[in-house]
């Protein structure tokens, strides 16, 4: 581990070495027995969380059970969240950074690679700062909650892979070995023809207390979910697991979007709506039909894409079995998911890895990230004006929502 006064050269050697590992110095340690040895003791990606709150923590131990981080710095707005995992991890307290501008004294102090696992408003700003500081970067979705936030992460994401970074955003649904097969024997024509889809996202709600003085107590424990500007809302924030799966099974993007939402938890402070209910047009006529709720009514987490076909059905789930029923040339019988929310996210671990040590800065979850989000922004604005949204005008849509960050630490 190095100390905060070595850790800024350090850090810049390793991130070259990192950075060019599939090139001919590689390949001539490789040669080596000796040299090899001695290479893997010491390439560990030295990583940054930034956000350590639930799943800050909980995705901290992914990185750390993989074995090829190293976990060296730790930020979030709250000190004491940092506590647990500095302490798991044995990260000195130096090395941990609060308030606001916390992330930017983790760059600063030299990591080759970060996590980002803020509230979603703050992406744009951290994403921007971790690219310019050479850091590969491990992001969480939403990649931000407005048209301009989403578009800062798509071209700073594109700005990592010409500078030489990994940037690898963290849907579960698309590396799962059973789903990838079914998706792609649908684009293949296992359903003939794409008549219609269906998605839900449907799941308990968070703690939604009442609004103080400051936004201090909405930066916790998923409380900022509730509130459109620090978490998108619900639809944006959580549908897009279902309508990224969905997207992906149609591989084109919709056109238009109409629908509505409401409130309908109880005793409701934040203004994101719970209950969503839309219809995406595509050129060719499909459409894809989503709807969701995020109310403590014990449903539980149901997140389930259907397409139905010309002489066969597809269904996948989140959670539950994917399968395609049909004729004998058509069939799947697939099978259970398993723990995806866990093994998803560490599949997106080992690939993120691979990615770093590999040099490959192809970045392939980058434009299907950033084009889920926009769709899912599209279905919030036409849910909000009761009116059909085009992606066009969705697109011009230039609102920068701004949170009032007025009171807090910086």
């Amino acid at each position: 581990m190095t100390t905060p006064n070595e850790s800024k050269s350090h850090s810049m050697t390793r991130r070259g070495f990192l950075q060019r590992s599939a090139g001919a110095g590689a390949a001539v340690m490789l040669a080596q027995a000796g040299a090899a040895q001695s290479t893997q003791a010491n390439s560990k990606i030295e990583l940054g969380i930034i956000g350590c709150g639930g799943r800050g923590k909980w995705i901290a131990q992914g990185f750390m059970e993989h074995g090829g981080y190293q976990i060296t710095a730790l930020a979030d707005y709250f000190l004491d969240e940092t506590a647990p995992v500095a302490r798991q991890f044995g990260i000195p307290q130096s090395r941990c950074f609060s308030g606001l501008n916390g992330y930017r004294r983790l760059l600063e102090s030299g990591v080759d690679a970060v996590a980002l696992e803020t509230p979603p408003y703050f992406f744009p700003d951290h994403v921007e700062a971790a690219v310019e500081a050479g850091c590969h970067v491990f992001l969480a979705k939403p990649v931000a909650v407005d048209v301009p936030g989403t578009i800062r992460v798509r071209d700073m994401g594109r700005k990592a892979g010409e500078d030489g970074l990994c940037f690898l955003v963290d849907f579960q649904m698309r590396n799962h070995p059973i789903i990838v097969e079914a998706v792609d024997r649908v684009h293949n024509g296992a359903l003939r023809h794409v008549t219609m889809l269906s998605s839900q996202y449907s799941d308990e709600g968070f703690n939604d207390p009442p609004l103080e003085e400051t936004i201090e107590n909405r930066l916790r424990g998923l409380i900022w979910v509730n509130d459109t500007v620090l978490g998108g809302g619900f639809f944006v924030n959580a549908g897009i697991h279902a309508v990224d799966a969905a997207l992906w099974v149609a591989d084109r993007m919709p056109e238009q979007a109409m629908g509505r939402a409401a409130r309908r938890r109880r005793d409701p402070h934040g203004d994101s709506n719970d209950t969503y209910s839309l219809t995406y047009t595509f050129a060719d006529g499909m459409v894809l039909n989503h709807w969701g709720a995020h109310i403590r009514n014990t449903t539980g987490l149901v997140c389930r894409v259907e397409a139905l076909g010309q002489g066969a059905f597809l269904e996948t789930n989140y959670t539950g079995v994917t399968t395609i029923r049909g004729d004998e040339e058509s069939r799947l019988e697939g099978g259970d998911s398993g723990d995806q929310y866990r093994d998803g996210a560490w599949r997106n671990i080992e690939a993120f890895h691979e990615a770093v040590t590999a040099g490959d800065t192809s970045n392939p979850t980058l434009e299907p990230s950033i084009n889920s989000n926009f769709a899912v922004l599209l279905g919030r604005m036409a849910a909000l004006r009761e009116e059909p949204i085009t992606w066009d005008q969705m697109m011009n849509d230039t609102e920068v929502l701004e949170a009032n960050l007025s009171g807090l630490t910086m």
